[in-house]
């Protein structure tokens, strides 16, 4: 176990045998700064930083109707068509489109990173123990969340939100699962593995990067209400902090994939969810 893990919450420390993380490579040379920061702001404008702005707009637009946001929804999986087979059609080139920065990340990560894999923890030598790990995360995160959505729409803070708003056919489940891996590997390859890499070579100090870590992921959850803004941003800490600690990508991809396949296929095939979770 590294220093900075001693002393710690297990759920923060990170396998003991994972890379240690604690130091990146920093940029001094001001030309490679300026090139660094230039990278990260494309690579945040062709994904999620342009989806924390469209969010910021969508919170202003249901902030200003009337009622309140408790009384509107968010619908996180939409159908497209009409049409069964065109509707699966655009879910699966929404999929495909939306994991296209995800490749130019790992593209410029593999051009100036030696073992860049297995420094991110994206290698697969420890497989299993990514899954025990993100199957606890997802364990840790996964009722508090509950109860902060729930706490959310009582103060009206939070809106209604539709896991899944596709009809049922055959394709339906196996779309969601599809839905979920590509939220996993998008968010936590970018907010975590990209980006927290990238702030340590501008110098940035820890702390300053899993704040903006932890911003980002909850920015870009804000059109659901500022109920899933906090609390996503408490998991971005959490997710950024185990990362620091020597924790590996894949097992918060795994936590995340876990996280969503239960909210996207369990809200689909539960009709009758209790009412007190506000959940229609």
């Amino acid at each position: 176990m590294s220093e900075n893990q001693a002393g710690s919450p297990w759920w923060l420390r990170g396998p003991a045998h994972a890379r240690d993380v604690s130091e990146e490579q920093v940029h001094t040379d001001p030309a490679a700064r300026r090139r660094l920061k230039l990278e990260i702001g494309i690579v945040l404008g062709l994904s999620l930083g342009m989806s924390a702005i469209y969010s910021v707009v969508s919170i202003i637009a249901k902030l200003t109707r009337e009622g309140g946001l408790s009384a509107q929804t968010s619908t996180l999986n939409a159908s497209r068509s009409v049409r069964p087979y065109l509707d699966l059609t655009y879910q699966l080139l929404d999929i495909f489109s939306t994991l296209i920065p995800v490749l130019l990340v790992l593209w410029l990560l593999a051009g100036d990173t030696t073992r860049w894999a297995a420094r991110l923890g994206l290698d697969r030598t420890q497989r299993w123990r990514d899954v025990a790990y993100g199957a606890g995360l997802a364990a840790l995160i996964g009722l508090p969340g509950l109860v902060l959505y729930v706490v959310g729409r009582n103060l009206d803070i939070t809106t209604t939100i539709v896991a899944s708003g596709l009809d049922t056919h055959w394709w339906t489940v196996p779309v969601l699962v599809l839905q979920a891996v590509k939220n996993a590997v998008l968010e936590e390859v970018i907010v975590v593995g990209y980006l927290m890499n990238r702030l340590r070579r501008l110098d940035w100090p820890w702390a300053r990067v899993i704040a903006a870590s932890a911003l980002l992921r909850g920015s870009y959850h804000l059109y659901q209400g500022f109920g899933p803004f906090i609390g996503n941003a408490i998991m971005g800490v959490v997710f950024a902090e185990w990362y620091r600690r020597g924790g590996r990508v894949w097992a918060l991809i795994v936590a995340h994939t876990i996280l969503d396949i239960v909210s996207f296929v369990g809200y689909q095939y539960l009709d009758h969810l209790p009412g007190w979770l506000g959940i229609s």
